[in-house]
């Protein structure tokens, strides 16, 4: 294996080896032209993958607990179990086809909720929801979530939704949706990205 010595400079002792792997291919490893210093790509902070789920097409429910937002789950296997996982939801919209009547949402690990609020007596905890207070009530919705899912397993993020207490909970439009111009389909995507703890 042919192998490239640097020697230290005035301020060390220690030799800088570069050494070629044991391969039956060439391979060409290009520098960057400019200065600078090269990164360790584990360096804590950096990007180390992305994986991303778009969903165009419309979800509802009646259900008044948790149910998965069919095509709204994500998937990463993180390369080391010191790694934070940057959970990015957002939804166009989304309604009740009862007025008064809101749609909670819950981001889910596995099989656990995560970024939820914190009990208080009998209220709901969930990571997002809509206000309720008017006829077909509609909200755009974002979650941001840096979780810590300490392991090296895949594992999967998803959505789930529930309507308040009656009424048809929709995922992408509001809660009216006529067919006519003035109503409106979104899309809504759920981004993970893998930082190097």
């Amino acid at each position: 294996m042919s192998k490239v010595v640097i020697q230290g400079n005035a301020s060390g002792t220690g030799n800088f080896t570069i050494a070629a792997p044991n391969s039956n291919t060439d391979r060409t490893l290009t520098l960057p032209d400019a200065d600078g210093t090269l990164d360790r790509l584990d360096r804590a902070g950096n990007v180390l993958q992305v994986v991303s789920t778009e969903k165009s097409d419309q979800f509802t429910t009646t259900s008044t607990t948790f149910v998965d937002v069919t095509g709204m789950s994500a998937t990463i296997t993180p390369t080391s179990s010191s790694s934070k996982i940057l959970v990015m939801f957002s939804v166009g919209l989304v309604g009740n086809s009862t007025g008064g009547q809101s749609v909670y949402l819950q981001l889910v690990r596995d099989s656990t909720a995560i970024s939820i609020g914190d009990a208080a007596g009998s209220r709901s905890r969930v990571s997002a929801g809509n206000g309720g207070d008017q006829s077909y009530d509609t909200s755009s919705l974002t979650i941001t979530n840096l979780d810590s899912p300490s392991t090296t397993s895949a594992v999967t993020y998803k959505i789930q939704m529930r309507s308040q207490t009656s009424g048809t909970a929709k995922f992408n439009s509001r809660g009216d949706d006529t067919d006519n111009s003035a109503q409106a389909r979104t899309s809504a995507s759920i981004t993970l990205m893998e930082i190097a703890g």
